[in-house]
């Protein structure tokens, strides 16, 4: 499993309409059964219960874990604060440092990619 501070190196969401709880688990980075503490905890997570409550969850609910695991791991809230930041009722927080040092190497791979694609 990944450290909590490695949210940019997740792997790429599949195009599938449906995962199960234990793929989510290996694409978000999370256990199992802190997703289902967070579907208690933001109610922005809801995902389609089948058969025996099995939970199914969809793309958008994958970008939604991935953006409360960021909140809560990487730019340390809280669960009242990820939840108020996910609810829209407090002001967004700035770019910080490391956000702009993300940018910054995110810019660079990518020229390095071009220069290679060039040649």
């Amino acid at each position: 499993m990944l450290e909590p501070s490695h949210n940019d190196e997740l792997p790429v969401i599949p195009g599938k309409r449906y995962f199960t709880i234990g793929e989510v688990s290996e694409l978000c980075a999370v256990k199992p059964h802190v997703l289902r503490y967070w579907e208690q905890e933001f109610p922005q997570l809801k995902p389609v219960k089948r058969r025996g409550n099995r939970r199914y969850y969809q793309r958008q609910d994958v970008l939604t874990i991935r953006q409360i695991r960021s909140l809560l791991y990487d730019q340390g809230f809280t669960i009242g604060g990820a939840r108020q930041q996910m609810s829209g009722d407090s002001p967004k927080v700035e770019a910080d440092v490391d956000q702009k040092q993300w940018i910054r190497k995110m810019i660079a791979d990518l020229e390095e990619v071009l220069a290679v694609l060039k040649t």
